[in-house]
């Protein structure tokens, strides 16, 4: 809209921040669940060896000398803690089982510490077949993501908006360019590397816990053979697939290869981004430097556009309300009073920006 307009639209941008803040503080978590994933084998080992073997020397140690010289619960993984590290809190006991703990203990540290060098040096220099271990961990701790195929400019803008939206995303590209990653990497998104049409990428990347796959590489024969792969491991995952040629498209659609079937006349991120949400999103146009677009969606029954007058919907959300289509019968630009109702198409105009957070909005409403 150009500059000097009066309009509704106008963001502070307060939500915005807020919400990248909260995906920062969750990105972070995730990275520390992804860190707990590959070093699974020697953190497990360190707790159990610490708390059921304190538990298990400190009883031994209180048969042994009487409850007037019980070791503490609390100070049990403690002493366990010192005998690995060699720091004895006294003399080797004459107790055959006590004096077991004090030999015994050390290697089982060192064991321990050499798995976890082996995993470190595992994720971080072993580089077979150009794979990112770390990726690969990260991507496997996500859940209800959507995996992207293809990292090239209408990959890349798919992610962006299904990012901006709220959603993971997991990219699998089998060579990905450098700025594609530069690009990926500012967003926290984990790249597999591989072919999708073979089952190890597509299980690295997550599928079994994924709710959507969008293909969109420019080769027709990958997306359609990825999307068979894919249909074929997680029958219930909502598939987006991009082709040129729509006898194909057609094809796919009609044998259940995908949900959702983009030709080359209907390419566009936005487009993308909204058919793997069941939505529909026009392409963005651009005025005065702000990208604006139109968004079509069913409201849900928590949605917070429900059973809100439209003027202040349209008030506390910077957007344009346009049509509203309620049990057959369509509205055009409805009156401030009127309520939206669960299950009524809503049309609304807005920044760019803005229709994302509406669906991002929307869709949690509709998860609970």
């Amino acid at each position: 809209m150009p500059h000097g307009v009066n309009s509704r639209l106008v963001s502070t941008g307060r939500s915005v921040r807020r919400g990248r803040t909260l995906r920062a503080v969750r990105a972070g978590w995730v990275h520390v669940a992804a860190l707990a994933r590959e070093f699974r084998v020697p953190v497990l080992g360190f707790l159990f060896v610490t708390l059921v073997g304190g538990m298990v020397y400190g009883e031994l140690h209180e048969s042994a000398r009487g409850a007037d010289q019980a070791i503490p619960v609390f100070d049990r993984p403690y002493v366990v803690l010192q005998l690995m590290l060699l720091e004895a809190p006294e003399d080797v006991p004459p107790e055959w089982f006590l004096a077991v703990f004090w030999y015994a203990l050390p290697v089982a540290f060192i064991i321990l510490l050499g798995l976890g060098a082996a995993d470190f040096l595992d994720l971080f220099f072993n580089r077979d077949d150009d794979r990112d271990r770390w990726s690969e961990a990260l991507a496997m701790t996500y859940r209800h993501h959507a995996i992207v195929l293809g990292a090239g400019g209408v990959g890349v803008r798919v992610v962006r908006d299904l990012y901006d939206m709220g959603l993971d995303v997991v990219v699998i590209d089998d060579d990905p360019d450098p700025e594609a990653q530069e690009a990926l990497s500012k967003w926290g998104t984990p790249v597999v590397q591989g072919d999708a049409r073979l089952a190890g990428p597509l299980e690295r990347a997550g599928l079994l816990k994924a709710d959507i796959f969008v293909a969109c590489t420019g080769d027709d024969r990958i997306n359609l053979e990825s999307a068979m792969k894919v249909r074929e491991l997680h029958p219930e995952v909502w598939i987006v697939a991009r082709v040129w040629d729509r006898g194909m498209g057609a094809q796919m659609e009609r044998f259940g290869l995908a949900d959702v079937v983009l030709s080359s006349a209907d390419l566009s991120a936005p487009a993308f981004a909204g058919a793997a949400l069941g939505m529909e999103i026009t392409q963005t146009v651009e005025v005065a430097g702000e990208e604006y677009s139109t968004l079509r969606l069913t409201a849900s029954e928590e949605s917070f556009l429900v059973r809100e007058p439209v003027g202040r919907i349209e008030k506390e959300n910077h957007l344009e309300v346009v049509l509203v289509g309620h049990d057959g019968s369509m509205t055009i630009d409805p009156e401030e009073d009127m309520r939206i109702e669960p299950g009524d198409d809503v049309v609304v105009f807005a920044r760019h920006d803005r229709i994302l957070q509406v669906v991002a909005r929307n869709r949690k409403g509709r998860s609970g």
